[in-house]
């Protein structure tokens, strides 16, 4: 059978935006029933979240009853619930409220997450925890994806177009597709020990290749910067020579046990009630010594302080 994927598409010209999406109405469920089976997603949330998704669960129900959407809050079990009801009409709205509750969980505030209902803004939670086994190193690397003051953050979100929230083993990201896709290339790559400097210089004539009109058609790859990796030599640790010992053939003198130690001090010979009177005996002269420096101490406070001898002038 001839092949038919080759053909021209005279309808699929380059002014068509592939990644636009029509708002979903009402009438656009031609059937007009209900769905005939309840969809639901469910996402557990830290204990430290509670206090602030109990202050703004209102707005997020408020939020959803406009989709039709039922939510529930359960702090006994930790969760949060979304499901659709018998009106609800748009079918992809359920996954739009289960990525909703997931960005809530991951620390991001609700003005912010409430934007994930808009049709082209979408959502990617990015794992980093199990790419670096040191704690350490991986603290660094994290840190380094922030950048001082969180500069390395706001450039990232400026060239993207996505707003980035690093938070514990996570990076929860939000914006167009586009954007979510080199939000993922660069976290990735910092844990993996990739500056994220290297892909933000790159961002930058991306950007200003993309205001040239007549560079659209062309490879973009020489006006890109090429790293390259290099391993620099560090400096190793000085060896410290030991010293080498006299060979004797004789083995080292056997070290003196603790009842050796008792028999020559006289303490062996001892019973029980003079050995605790021993005991206190000694604790008792400890305190007396440190009783006596905390005395010489205090003693300096009030010593008067020396003083020149006075030569009568001339």
């Amino acid at each position: 059978m001839v092949s038919t994927h080759n053909k021209d598409k005279p309808w699929d010209t380059g002014e068509i935006d592939k990644w636009h999406q029509d708002e979903f109405k009402e009438e656009d469920n031609a059937s007009g029933l209900p769905f005939a089976e309840e969809s639901s997603f469910m996402t557990l949330f830290p204990k430290y979240r509670e206090a602030y998704l109990k202050s703004i669960w209102n707005d997020v129900t408020k939020a959803l009853n406009k989709y039709h959407v039922a939510c529930v809050l359960d702090l006994v079990e930790g969760s949060m619930t979304v499901k659709t009801t018998r009106k609800t009409c748009d079918p992809a709205i359920i996954l739009k409220a289960r990525d909703l509750i997931k960005l809530l969980a991951r620390s991001v505030p609700f003005p912010q997450a409430v934007k994930i209902l808009e049709d082209n803004t979408a959502c990617d939670v990015i794992k980093i925890g199990n790419t670096v086994a040191n704690k350490e190193r991986f603290q660094k690397r994290r840190q380094r994806l922030v950048g001082p003051n969180g500069n390395t953050l706001k450039a990232l979100e400026l060239l993207t177009k996505c707003y980035i929230l690093v938070q514990g083993n996570t990076v929860a990201a939000m914006g167009n597709y586009k954007g979510l896709k080199e939000v993922r290339r660069v976290v990735e790559d910092t844990m993996k020990n990739i500056h994220p400097i290297y892909h933000i210089k790159e961002l930058m004539i991306k950007r200003e290749l993309a205001k040239r009109p007549e560079l659209a058609n062309e490879d973009w790859s020489r006006f890109l910067p090429n790293f390259k990796k290099r391993n620099v030599a560090r400096k190793k640790p000085m060896k410290i020579r030991k010293e080498k010992k006299v060979y004797t053939p004789f083995p080292p003198a056997q070290t003196p046990r603790k009842v050796d130690l008792e028999i020559e001090s006289g303490e062996y010979f001892l019973n029980k009630r003079e050995k605790e009177a021993k005991k206190l005996e000694e604790r008792r002269e400890k305190q007396a010594e440190k009783q006596e420096e905390r005395q010489k101490e205090r003693r300096k406070d009030f010593l008067p302080p020396k003083e020149e001898d006075y030569k009568k002038s001339k």
